[in-house]
């Protein structure tokens, strides 16, 4: 078995009175971390699936003897897919506030406040944890440098979700299955989208503009929706955990980008299958997009495996001068670029350099990538 590294931080967190949330994608590892954490809960463990339908009529009118009933004995209260339950957040928050020493951990597949409209938050009542794809990092740790690195264009080509990371062939079929059953399916369920043509439209439309500033407009005209609606249907895109955003960094020189904005899939594999594109890097034109998309998502990875707390942007002017990808802590900037060709020079702009004094400033290429995500 693969270990995760969320599994490590989320022990440190099973002994006190708060709330456990599992948060990301289908079919990223969330059912199997809560099965390699079994032997540490207390017992007896009652489990729901918010998939089936008897489950979410039995939370429906859920009140604090109802809920007592339904737990019974156990300590530990384990509600899967607790996205399809109306008003989870209520629900868990009656638990945590009336029924002592039962531990609550629910996983979603979306945020909560986008499925279920909560009124009342769980604030201050639980954890937060988001559990990605598998990443780099994991599968080093799993068998080894040279190995991962070997699959550096396999891993680009399909990306790291568990099914295709342990699963030899049939990659493509099993990506559509994932996108079509899980992904897409979900979200036309959640927001009752009634294009749902239009919404494959846009991930086309993301899918190709990986590494460039995205435009809402431009993106309406490619997809025939309105403004606010592309900007919806990309905040519900990320709610889903499909794509995430980078916001433009701009502090001080007048002529920067300040509203613009880059959007990144979680995974590369799936963002591949959207465009039915799985062509060796070799012939692709679009490889170094893909290499930006696969770096930056690695990196998200790797900073939130191992609790580091970064601001990431990126960086661009009127005048074209860009920096790939921005980071900043404790008030320090480290600016990266990220090139596919390791010989290709690369000088940061002078007038970034100047006004922002970075702390750090690196090349990332395939010859020293894997310092940068593990």
């Amino acid at each position: 078995m693969i270990h995760r590294l969320q599994q490590d931080i989320i022990l440190g967190y099973l002994k006190d009175n708060k709330a456990l949330i599992l948060m990301g994608a289908r079919q990223v590892g969330k059912t199997t971390i809560l099965e390699s954490l079994k032997s540490k809960l207390k017992k007896p463990i009652a489990f729901f699936n918010g998939d089936e339908a008897d489950v979410r009529q039995e939370f429906e009118v859920a009140t604090s003897t109802r809920l007592k009933k339904l737990i019974g004995s156990a300590k530990t209260v384990i509600i899967d897919e607790a996205q399809r339950i109306e008003n989870i957040g209520i629900i868990i928050k009656l638990i945590v506030d009336n029924i002592k020493d039962v531990k609550v951990i629910a996983t979603g597949s979306s945020s909560f406040d986008l499925a279920n409209k909560i009124s009342e938050p769980l604030t201050g009542r639980k954890w937060e944890f988001q559990i990605f794809p598998l990443s780099f990092e994991e599968m080093v740790n799993h068998h080894g440098l040279l190995t991962e690195k070997r699959l550096l264009e396999h891993r680009m080509l399909y990306g790291y979700y568990p099914e295709i990371v342990t699963s030899n062939g049939d990659e493509i079929l099993r990506l559509k299955q994932l996108a079509d059953s899980y992904l897409f399916k979900d979200i036309l369920i959640w927001e009752r989208i009634l294009k749902p043509e239009k919404l494959e439209k846009l991930l086309q439309a993301l899918a190709l503009q990986i590494g460039n500033e995205v435009s809402y407009n431009e993106l309406s005209q490619l997809t025939g929706l309105d403004n606010q609606t592309v900007e919806n249907y990309i905040q519900i895109l990320e709610k889903a955990f499909i794509v995430f955003r980078l916001n433009a960094f701009n502090r001080n020189l007048r002529n920067e980008l300040k509203k613009s904005r880059k959007i990144y899939f979680y995974d590369t594999g799936i963002r591949n299958v959207i465009i039915n594109q799985f062509s060796p890097l070799s012939l692709r034109t679009d490889k170094g997009a893909l290499w930006e998309n696969f770096l930056v998502s690695e990196r998200m990875k790797f900073n939130h495996n191992n609790k580091r707390i970064v601001k990431r942007y990126f960086w661009r002017n009127h005048a074209q001068q860009e920096i790939d990808y921005l980071e900043e802590k404790d008030n320090m900037i480290h600016a990266f670029e990220i090139k596919w060709d390791e010989k290709r020079a690369k000088k940061f702009p002078q007038s970034f350099l100047k006004a922002y004094e970075p702390k750090a400033t690196e090349v990332i290429t395939t010859g020293n990538f894997d310092s940068f995500i593990c």
